[in-house]
């Protein structure tokens, strides 16, 4: 994704600029206020060339699934397994047969070149259906950066969801017999996930149980989507900061479960277009049914474009401290009712809606 030209005009007495990455407006300046994403000083929205912490080599180099096995096993905080960019480890019969996961000790790096002089980044993939996660943060202060990862579930699978709610088939009982995916998992604090490329997984790409201090960045994640699930990155009493990411073809790009202590930031990212559901969520009471109307703690969502014609937020209950809504620009919603579906405690802001040219609502 790389930064092209600058376009500005004057329209309706506006002073309106533009900046595009990779063909696609990512943001817009109103009299001299900028709404929706940037890129900053690390590069691009989602990662990739010109991304400014890729990482070319490590402690252990490996490229082979036993080697990278023996890599994890051995590394200590502080260290990094690299793998070249050029190699693909098809985890499939493993993960099948002996439900394989990929664990990283606390302060480990696993890393590949994503980015770096043309590569696409290591691949490290399942094909099988039962793949219930990839990749395990066994402590604090991982990161996971400059990889691809991709699960087998790309699909939406619309009909088994509504056999199982709709059509009186079992519910939750009948839903779960199809097996889930999860790619990168963690609970413990500060777990890092960047410039990576991430798809296909029918749970979440990225799934966040527990812990604070997470940085979810600069990566590309996408195609998650299996319908009643389909996260990019989802919380549960986690806290996140997730920004300069590129989000397409997810249910919700990100969602959180609404139990207190549930907390996310939201910055810089753009969804590019096509979204089963809306974009941003948080979970109510009324979704868990633990006899309470609370959505999270705090949701902060702010200089993020959305492109995708579905709601792009909703939170559905009432947050026990605030959510707030700003700067954001969502060039296909013309009104904040449009763009923000949400109860008390929620602000809605300084915004940009629509386009030709985008209008500001305080």
């Amino acid at each position: 994704m790389a930064l092209a030209q600058r376009i500005s005009s004057a329209l309706l007495g506006l002073a309106v600029a533009a900046v595009a990455v990779g063909g696609e407006v990512t943001w817009v300046e109103v009299d001299g206020q900028r709404y929706g994403a940037e890129p900053d000083s690390l590069g691009p929205i989602g990662g990739g060339p010109g991304y400014g912490r890729i990482v070319t080599k490590g402690d252990f180099v490996v490229r082979t699934l036993d080697e990278l096995l023996e890599a994890l096993s051995r590394a200590k905080a502080g260290q990094t397994v690299f793998i070249p960019g050029s190699v693909e480890i098809d985890l499939t019969a493993r993960i099948y047969i002996e439900q394989l996961v990929l664990e990283v000790p606390g302060g480990v790096t696993l890393a590949s070149d994503r980015g770096h002089e043309g590569s696409p980044g290591a691949l490290l993939l399942s094909d099988t259906l039962r793949t219930p996660l990839m990749i395990r943060a066994t402590g604090p202060d991982v990161r996971v950066t400059g990889l691809r990862i991709q699960g087998p579930n790309p699909k939406r699978y619309i009909e088994h969801h509504r056999r199982a709610f709709r059509e009186g088939a079992g519910g939750h009982a009948y839903y779960y017999k199809f097996p889930i995916q999860k790619g990168i998992v963690g609970a413990h604090d500060r777990l890092e996930v960047d410039n990576c490329d991430i798809s296909g997984f029918g749970h979440a790409g990225v799934r966040l149980g527990g812990g604070q201090g997470h940085h979810i960045h600069h990566n590309f994640i996408h195609h998650c989507q299996h319908q009643g699930l389909g996260y990019g990155v989802s919380h549960n009493k986690a806290r996140s900061l997730i920004e300069r990411n590129l989000f397409d073809f997810n249910r919700h790009s990100i969602a959180g479960t609404g139990r207190p202590g549930t907390s996310y930031e939201a910055r810089h990212n753009v969804e590019l277009g096509t979204s089963l559901s809306h974009c941003f969520d948080m979970h109510g009471g009324r979704d868990r049914k633990d006899g309470t109307n609370v959505a999270g703690t705090t949701i902060l969502i702010h200089h993020n474009t959305f492109r995708a014609p579905t709601t792009p937020v909703v939170i559905r209950g009432v947050p026990e401290e605030r959510c707030e809504v700003h700067r954001n620009w969502f060039p296909r919603h013309p009104t904040p009712q449009s763009a923000v579906r949400a109860e008390e405690k929620t602000r809605v802001y300084d915004n940009a809606y629509g386009t030709d040219p985008p209008r500001v609502i305080p």
